[in-house]
C-alpha cells in the first residue's frame, strides 16, 4: 500500500515536471529579455533556468542538443533554445522559443540603429551600455565556470579542452577542424576507453524524470523521411521567398537583394559563432559593398554585444544602415528598418530549419556509444572554444584597443597597455564579486553594473 502511495506521488511529481506551453512561453519572453553574454553566458542562463532551477530537461539531454548546435551554422544559444522548445512543445515551442530569444534584442537593436543613424552617439546609452559590457565579463567567466565543472569529468576531457583552446588562440584553427578533430577522438577514443568519455551531471531525479516523459509522449522527435521533406520544404520556401519576390521586382542590384543574398550564404558557412565570420562579414560590408565605414562596424559590433541576443544581431545594424543610406523612393527610416528586417529574416530563419529537420535524427544518436563519445569529446572543446571567447572579450573590454604580433607561427593579440580601461575592470570585478560571492540574482547583477556605468560616464569621468 505504502509503495502503491509513494508511486503515485512520484507519477504526479513526473507529470508536474513537465511544462505546459504558456509555463514555456514565460519561460522564454523572460530568457530573451535577459540573454546577454553571447552564447557562453546565453548558454548558461539556460542551463540554469531550465535545468537546475525548473528541471524541464536533463544534463545529459541539454548537452546532448548543445552539442549538435554547436556543429551546426549560425547562432548556436539561439538554436538551442529552438531546440529544447521543440523537444518540450513540438514546432509551436521551436518557433516560439527560437523567435523569443531573437525578438527583445531585434527591437533593441531596431531602436539603437534609427538613434545612431538618425541622431549619432547617445551618451546616456553609451554609459548604459559601457557597465553592461563589463558586467556581461564576469557573467562569461561565471558560465565557463558552469559548463566546464559538468563537461570536464577527467584529465582527458580538460586535454581535449586545453588543445581547443590553444589551437583557437594560439594557432587561428578554422572552428570546424576543431570540432571535428574532438568529434573524431571522441568517435575512436570511446570505443577504447567509453569510462573516459563521458559528460558529467548533477543527476537530479527530478531532470531524469522530464526526459522519460519526453521520451514517454514525443512521437515528433521519431525520424521519417516524409516529414523531413515537408519541413524542408516548408522553411526553405519561409527562406527564399522574399528574396526570389525581391529580385524579380527589383533586380539582383538592388540593395535589400544583395542583403539577403549575402546574408543567406552567411547563414549557411557561420560555423564556430559571430566571432569566426565578423571579420569576413566586416570586410565584404565596408570594402566590397560600402554599406558602413570600418568604425561604424566596431560600433556595431559593440551595440549588438550589449544587447540581448546572439551577437550574430550586429547584422541588423549592418542592415539599417544599407538601406537608411540607399532608401530609393522611401524615408530613409523606414528603408532602414525594412533593410534590417530582412537581414535579420535570411540570418535566423536557417536556424529553424537545421533544427526542425535534423532534430528527430539527433535525438535517435542519444543510444549510439561511439557517437555518445563523439558528441562528449566535443562538448569538452567547447569549453575550450569558451575559454578562447572569454579571453578575447575580456581583453576587449579591458583593453579596448589591441595589437597583435607573430612570434614562431602563432598571432598573438597584445593589449596596448596605454588604453587600459579601470573603470571597466573595476565594475566587472564588482559584477564578478557579486555573481561568485554574494550569488546575486542575474538581474539584479545587470542593474547594479548598469547604475556604475552611467555613474562614471555621465558624472564622475
Amino acid at each position: 500500500m505504502v509503495s502503491e502511495v509513494a508511486r503515485g506521488a512520484e507519477g504526479r511529481n513526473e507529470a508536474a515536471a513537465h511544462p505546459s506551453f504558456a509555463e514555456g512561453f514565460r519561460l522564454w519572453l523572460k530568457l530573451g529579455v535577459i540573454n546577454f553574454g553571447g552564447p557562453a553566458g546565453q548558454i548558461a542562463i539556460m542551463h540554469k533556468l531550465l535545468v537546475e532551477e525548473r528541471r524541464w530537461i536533463g544534463e545529459e539531454r541539454f548537452l546532448h542538443a548543445l552539442n549538435y548546435c554547436t556543429l551546426l551554422p549560425g547562432p548556436e544559444a539561439q538554436q538551442l533554445a529552438t531546440y529544447i522548445g521543440w523537444l518540450l512543445h513540438r514546432t509551436a515551442g521551436g518557433v516560439v522559443a527560437g523567435t523569443l530569444f531573437v525578438l527583445p534584442g531585434y527591437v533593441c537593436l531596431m531602436g539603437l540603429s534609427a538613434l545612431y543613424a538618425g541622431y549619432g552617439a547617445v551618451p546616456a546609452v553609451d554609459a548604459l551600455f559601457y557597465g553592461l559590457q563589463a558586467a556581461i565579463l564576469a557573467i562569461v567567466f561565471e558560465a565557463l565556470v558552469r559548463v566546464g565543472k559538468r563537461a570536464l569529468a577527467n584529465r582527458l576531457m580538460v586535454a581535449i579542452a586545453g588543445l581547443a583552446f590553444l589551437a583557437l588562440f594560439l594557432l587561428q584553427l578554422a572552428f570546424p577542424l576543431v570540432i571535428a578533430a574532438a568529434a573524431l577522438a571522441g568517435f575512436l577514443g570511446g570505443e577504447i576507453w567509453p569510462h573516459l568519455f563521458k559528460v558529467s551531471g548533477h543527476g537530479s531525479k527530478a531532470a531524469a524524470a522530464a526526459d522519460r516523459i519526453l521520451d514517454d509522449g514525443a512521437q515528433h522527435v521519431k525520424p521519417s523521411l516524409a516529414r523531413a521533406i515537408r519541413v524542408a520544404a516548408l522553411w526553405l520556401a519561409l527562406w527564399f521567398a522574399p528574396v526570389v519576390a525581391l529580385a524579380a521586382s527589383h533586380g539582383l542590384a538592388d540593395t535589400y537583394v544583395q542583403l539577403m543574398l549575402f546574408f543567406s550564404k552567411m547563414a549557411v558557412v557561420t560555423f564556430g559563432g559571430a566571432y569566426a565570420v565578423l571579420a569576413y562579414v566586416a570586410q565584404e560590408a565596408v570594402t566590397h559593398y560600402g554599406w558602413l565605414t570600418p568604425g561604424e562596424m566596431l560600433k556595431g559590433l559593440a551595440l549588438a554585444e550589449t544587447t540581448p541576443g546572439p551577437l550574430i544581431l550586429v547584422l541588423e545594424f549592418v542592415g539599417f544602415l544599407a538601406g537608411y543610406r540607399d532608401p530609393g523612393s522611401l524615408p530613409p527610416m523606414l528603408s532602414g528598418a525594412i533593410a534590417a528586417t530582412l537581414t535579420v529574416w535570411v540570418t535566423f530563419v536557417p536556424s529553424f530549419l537545421w533544427i526542425f529537420v535534423g532534430g528527430p535524427y539527433v535525438e535517435q544518436l542519444r543510444s549510439n556509444r561511439r557517437l555518445a563519445a563523439a558528441m562528449a569529446a566535443i562538448t569538452a572543446a567547447v569549453v575550450g572554444v569558451i575559454l578562447n571567447l572569454a579571453l578575447w572579450f575580456a581583453l576587449n573590454v579591458v583593453f579596448p584597443r589591441l595589437s597583435f604580433f607573430d612570434w614562431h607561427g602563432f598571432h598573438l593579440p597584445a593589449p596596448e597597455w596605454a588604453s587600459f580601461d579601470p573603470a571597466a575592470a573595476i565594475i566587472a570585478l564588482a559584477a564578478a564579486a557579486l555573481l561568485f560571492g554574494l550569488r546575486l540574482g542575474m538581474m539584479a547583477t545587470l542593474g547594479a553594473a548598469a547604475v556604475l556605468g552611467m555613474v562614471w560616464r555621465l558624472i564622475l569621468a
